[in-house]
């Protein structure tokens, strides 16, 4: 009998959806109530599914031994999904909450909406998708109106779509999370995830999630890069999840954690995890096996080089996802592809910010290979994806992150780096980054679309006051281009530096990879 058949003849036996109520297991204050709304679907008649009534019992389970009032709702008609989506949204209202929502089953796409299929679906037509389905933004829209201080939406439920021609494209869309929000995906949007199969009783996205979730005050930025990683890692790059947050305060899943607003790091904890991190880097830097970009990420996920090892893994092992275009129609560069050939040309107006002067700065790709990079006949010096070795200030390393291995709409990343000037002791400079939106910006190169990056630095050098930088930068994302760059630095709370870094011209030679 076949995997498909034994679903099958087992999802029968849940042909009547039942809704569970758990309380949670870890008493939490008022102030931190936590609700979950936990799917499972598998018993659909034409095309059921092995494993999410196992995941969705597995999720449920975990969050509740995390202190969250679970709704649980099993192979669920139409109606009994929003009667939970209401019973949740009653419970959390006006207690500034956290909400969560998990589903697994069978999900789609049209007109860039995202549609959970509830078991009597019968979705022959667009039309039908948009009246028999469960739009996803329902739930954001009732957490909204609960005035949640954090809501978390994960969807595991990226399986091929069985209903013919009722979807736009292929799996789900890409969506922006919405203020205080963190959306999920078991896969990149428009790409199908894997349910996994009897012998693991899980679905492969959830059953690491699960194992992540439980890990002792884990970040939950650090529980999605995590669970990331170890899919790419165990579907062999066939199967690659996507994340899009906009939270603005750090949270735990683990109950007992403290939960507090996002701290700015002391300069002092940055150096010393900076030279534990660096430690580990330089033994595998210049490796080519997967498996030790793997590990690093698996301990770092968050950490200061973090973006370099990620590109590196890329470089090493590609993913097999499908990059699509958002909503604007824009198609990312893939992460690994080489972002300089030899004869690439980049000219720039760097602009003083107390003058207004302007001078001229162009830079011509003199050297290429797929570690290094010389701009200028090595005045300056960069790696593929674009962090700066060394340029007229020093040497940097292991180098000025400038452009991270991908982008999106809020994604953070952390940067730090020592730079040394001959006869001068090195000075330690810490970065915090954040995507803050997607938009136009006119430089004299011509209007882009391209990611706003919102970013806040230190510098500190030995017998000097610390320098505090600032600043926001554009890259366009198709060819991970910087557009526009405005600085600032102050010490002693005086202005010491404004400049702004804006392309007018480009001239790139045809990409041999991606």
């Amino acid at each position: 009998m076949s995997h498909r058949t034994r679903a099958k003849t087992k999802a029968c036996h849940w042909m009547a959806a039942c809704v569970l109520v758990s309380m949670p297991a870890v008493a939490l204050s008022p102030a931190e109530l936590r609700v979950a709304l936990v799917i499972g679907n598998a018993a659909y008649a034409a095309a059921p599914l092995l494993n999410p009534l196992n995941d969705a019992r597995a999720m449920g389970e975990a969050l509740k031994g995390m202190g969250f009032s679970v709704v649980e709702v099993r192979d669920a008609k139409k109606a009994e999904m929003e009667q939970a989506i209401t019973q949740v949204r009653d419970q959390l209202k006006d207690r500034r909450g956290v909400g969560l929502l998990y589903y697994a089953g069978h999900g789609l796409q049209l007109d860039w909406r995202n549609y959970m299929v509830p078991v009597d679906a019968k979705l022959a037509s667009a039309q039908d998708v948009r009246q028999q389905a469960v739009d996803v933004q329902q739930v954001v829209d009732a957490f909204k109106s609960a005035g949640n201080r954090m809501n978390i939406v994960v969807l595991d439920a990226c399986r091929d779509n069985p209903f013919g021609a009722t979807g736009s494209a292929k799996g789900l869309a890409q969506m922006d999370a919405p203020p205080g929000t963190l959306l999920a995906y078991a896969t990149a949007p428009g790409n199908v995830a894997e349910d996994g199969d009897a012998k693991t009783g899980n679905g492969l996205y959830t059953q690491h999630l699960v194992k992540e979730l439980q890990q002792p005050g884990a970040r939950i930025e650090d529980v999605f890069k995590r669970v990331r990683l170890q899919v790419r890692r165990s579907s062999e790059g066939r199967q690659v999840p996507w994340e899009s947050t906009s939270l603005e305060d750090d949270f735990s899943f683990d109950p007992k954690a403290a939960v507090r607003a996002r701290e700015v790091e002391d300069l002092r904890k940055v150096e010393a995890a900076l030279l534990r991190e660096k430690a580990d880097w330089d033994r595998i830097k210049g490796s080519t096996r997967p498996d030790d970009f793997y590990a690093y990420l698996q301990k770092y996920p968050s950490g200061l080089i973090s973006e370099q090892a990620q590109f590196r893994l890329e470089q090493l092992q590609r993913t097999q996802v499908r990059a699509q275009p958002n909503a604007q129609g824009v198609i990312p560069l893939p992460a690994g592809v080489n972002r300089f050939e030899l004869g690439d040309e980049l000219v720039y107006d760097v602009v003083d910010g107390f003058s207004g002067v302007a001078r001229r700065l162009t830079q011509r790709v003199t050297f290429a290979d797929a570690d290094r990079v010389e701009i200028n006949h090595g005045a300056q010096i960069l790696d593929q994806m674009g962090s700066v070795l060394k340029n007229s200030r020093g040497v940097k390393d292991p180098g000025i992150l400038m452009v991270p291995s991908d982008l999106a709409l809020g994604k953070r990343w952390r940067s730090a780096f020592t730079n040394t000037v001959e006869g001068q002791p090195p000075a330690t400079n810490f970065y915090e980054f954040r995507v803050a939106a997607f938009e136009e910006v006119t430089v004299p190169a011509g209007t882009f679309k391209a990611y706003r990056i919102e970013r806040r630095g230190e510098s500190s050098l030995p017998g000097v006051a610390t320098t505090f930088m600032g600043g926001t930068m554009w890259i366009e994302p198709t060819t991970m281009t910087l557009v526009r760059n405005d600085i600032s630095m102050t010490q002693n709370s005086r202005p010491t530096d404004r400049e702004s870094l804006r392309l007018v011209a480009v001239r790139r030679v045809p990409r041999r990879g991606g």
